[in-house]
């Protein structure tokens, strides 16, 4: 039984694009749906037996109706090629107000054959090609649904929290001791396990984190655990593997190290219940790159300009999203030429920002018993010679001073 775990989508995240003349569209819009595409040709085209999303569809609670028609096309293609798909809500799925439907519940309207929608801890059994499979869900869950305004009242967060974690442990433990170990079983959840490696998607929180242990996790009728949340790609543990699948496209520069994809799982229904999994890929996608250019100026450098375009040029960058930082002397800033620099980046899909750090060294100060007697021009010198100026440059500014001092003592004659 081959399975697709993937999570994370957050279609609507359209920082760093720009609109396509040809859609009319986020060019991040569509980085998003060419992520999500490459799952879904994935699947059809290697015929798997379920695909699992793991939450947060979208990155607003109130997506568009362009946001909503997009994803729910490729949920329909994967239901007409006779794929089950079964969804588990997200923070991000979740309406702000309680008796609101979210942006999922429209696929049970409308009956979509083999789509399983699921916004409450259950259990479920998805039919597939190669026999049933039970999927336990964790979606994202209202402190409301498990505290109420009594309980709570004279407690502070850490405390809230930490009931919270002992009773969704408890309600997660009492649905997987349901499960038939005869059958095939794996959890699907949008949740924080404790140790997890997190990154942007703290910035991009809605509500307070809920944590599980990962020791709530472990339990024999489980053969895989498929976590959403965290966007970064990482397995927590073993036995079973509880593996966050990450988000699909790269949200911003936190990201640029992190190579994105979805999770391919194989299980064997020949095995008893907690070994089933004979083999587990994590699959990449070809997600935007985000690109950092770092470049330090040095003093001595008579062009300013030359280095910067030396380190663009040793980079690829068509098609990336890019930042370009320079360290630059302070007597050299106004050398900079921005329009050239944004020039040689012109092949990138974004600028992101073309940044200074201006450095402004010490003053160099001559002790008083060295200082006496220096004539202006050697004063001078002494004061190229300690910031480290070229020959070439300490020639050209010298004979500017002689000029200087040559036409200020011919004035004075």
């Amino acid at each position: 039984m081959k399975l697709i775990h993937f999570s994370d989508l957050h279609i609507g995240v359209e920082n760093y694009g720009r609109i396509d003349p040809e859609t009319g569209m986020s060019t991040r819009l569509l980085d998003f749906l060419n992520a999500y595409d490459q799952m879904v040709e994935y699947a059809i085209t290697n015929r798997v037996d379920a695909v699992l999303f793991a939450g947060d569809a979208y990155k607003s609670r109130d997506p568009s109706q362009t946001h909503q028609r997009e994803f729910a096309s490729r949920v329909a293609r994967l239901s007409s090629e006779g794929i089950p798909v079964l969804l588990v809500t997200g923070n991000h799925d979740l309406p702000s107000t309680i008796g609101r439907a979210s942006a999922l519940e429209i696929f049970p309207t409308l009956v979509v054959e083999n789509v399983v929608v699921s916004d409450h801890i259950e259990t479920n059994t998805i039919h597939t090609g190669d026999g049933p499979l039970q999927v336990v869900s964790l979606p994202w869950v209202r402190r409301s649904n498990f505290l109420s305004k009594e309980e709570t009242r004279e407690l502070n967060l850490d405390e809230i929290s930490e009931l919270i974690t002992e009773r969704l442990t408890s309600v997660v433990n009492s649905e997987l001791e349901k499960l038939d170990p005869a059958l095939p079983a794996v959890l699907v959840g949008h949740v924080t396990i404790m140790g997890a490696k997190v990154g942007t998607e703290r910035s991009m929180m809605l509500g307070r984190d809920h944590t599980l242990l990962p020791s709530a996790l472990r339990h024999p009728n489980l053969d895989y655990v498929a976590l959403g949340h965290i966007h970064k790609h990482q397995i927590i543990g073993h036995d079973p593997m509880v593996v966050y699948s990450g988000s699909m496209q790269r949200v911003d520069f936190s990201e640029e190290t992190e190579t994105k994809g979805f999770c391919v799982v194989d299980l064997s229904l020949q095995r008893e219940d907690g070994s089933r999994m004979i083999n587990f890929e994590f699959h990449p996608v070809d997600a935007r790159p985000f690109l950092t250019i770092d470049v330090e100026v040095r003093a001595t450098d008579e062009d300013p300009n030359a280095p910067v375009l030396a380190a663009i040029s040793n980079k690829y960058i068509a098609g990336s999203t890019v930042r370009l930082r320079i360290k630059v002397p302070e007597e050299l800033e106004a050398g900079l030429k921005e329009s050239v620099l944004r020039d040689a980046l012109k092949e990138a899909h974004y600028i992101a920002g073309v940044t200074r750090e201006v450095i402004r060294p010490q003053r160099t100060r001559l002790a008083p018993e060295v200082s006496k007697g220096l004539s202006t021009r050697d004063a001078l010198k002494f004061y190229l010679s300690a910031r480290n100026f070229s020959k070439s440059r300490t020639d050209i500014l010298l004979a500017e001073a002689d000029n200087l001092i040559n036409e200020e003592l011919e004035d004075s004659e």
